[in-house]
């Protein structure tokens, strides 16, 4: 594979070019041993600043931009997870990186490196996106594509949210939510870049339903593996993924982080989580 690396100036962010030709964003903070963060669904690099500035206290911490967002190339054609894979090892390759932070869908495809590859020595994921049997809802999708296909993002919004959102927030009347996320969108610039990013989501779940019921292949990941989740993001699916990969995984340890929730890591309390991360990295 040849990686051919850039630097842009103007914005301080940084360019790889994926197998696939694709160029690839990213972020560097920090100094240190060298490791790689991987944003989750609706989020980019930016969104993970604190985490990546708290990490960067102890690493030289690269954050990868996502295929289809900011400054990187769009997903392509040929979207699978397999070209998010090619991405992450592209900026390993130039950076040199053995260890690994990925948080939601940023998880699973951190998961998905490993077990094709062993250049990572340690591997942190937050609430990895692993569906088990079915855990991981996909009702919505029709009826999510068929909104968007109608450019009414805000109703595609609505019924992802509520679909995937921990029970307290799926009994929310749908025009109640409607009209929270129609508020949060007019004054918050984080949930406006979220609707920019909803045709995105949809190609990364219907990734995630393909690999439903796979988690058996991590079985061959050799690195040590960090299972993390926040109690207070009261969902089954995620219980049920960290206890299946804690049997499954060769080596692997837990934290549950009693406070937060399934933003903990980009939002709720990145130092917090960034400090747990740190002290695992470094124990040999």
């Amino acid at each position: 594979m040849i990686v051919i690396h850039a630097q842009n100036f103007a914005s301080g962010d940084r360019n790889v070019i994926s197998r696939d030709g694709t160029s690839i964003a990213y972020l560097t903070v920090g100094d240190g041993p060298a490791v790689i963060v991987i944003p989750g669904v609706l989020s980019m690099a930016d969104d993970y600043t604190a985490f990546a500035r708290a990490l960067g206290e102890h690493f030289t911490v690269h954050t990868i931009e996502r295929r289809g967002r900011g400054k990187s190339g769009p997903q392509g054609d040929d979207y699978s997870i397999l070209r998010e894979c090619e991405d992450v090892l592209a900026l390993q390759a130039e950076t040199g990186a053995s260890f690994l932070v990925g948080h939601s869908y940023g998880g699973l495809v951190a998961l998905e490196v490993a077990r094709n590859s062993a250049v990572f020595r340690k591997i942190a994921v937050y609430e990895p996106g692993v569906s088990i049997d079915g855990s991981m809802p996909t009702a919505w999708m029709p009826e999510y594509e068929k909104d968007l296909a109608e450019h009414r993002s805000v109703d595609a919004f609505v019924a992802f949210t509520l679909a995937v959102a921990p029970p307290r927030i799926g009994r929310i009347p749908r025009w109640v939510m409607k009209l929270s996320v129609l508020a949060l969108v007019r004054f918050s610039g984080m949930y406006r870049q979220m609707l920019t990013l909803l045709p995105q989501n949809l190609r990364e779940w219907q990734e995630i339903a393909r690999l439903d019921g796979s988690c058996e292949n991590y079985r061959d990941i050799s690195a040590e593996v960090f299972l993390m989740s926040g109690a207070k993001s009261d969902s089954l699916a995620v219980s049920l993924a960290n206890a299946r990969l804690a049997a499954i995984l060769p080596r692997s340890a837990t934290k549950e982080f009693p406070g937060l929730d399934h933003f903990g890591i980009e939002r709720t309390a990145p130092r917090e989580v960034a400090k747990a991360v740190s002290v695992w990295f470094l124990q040999e």
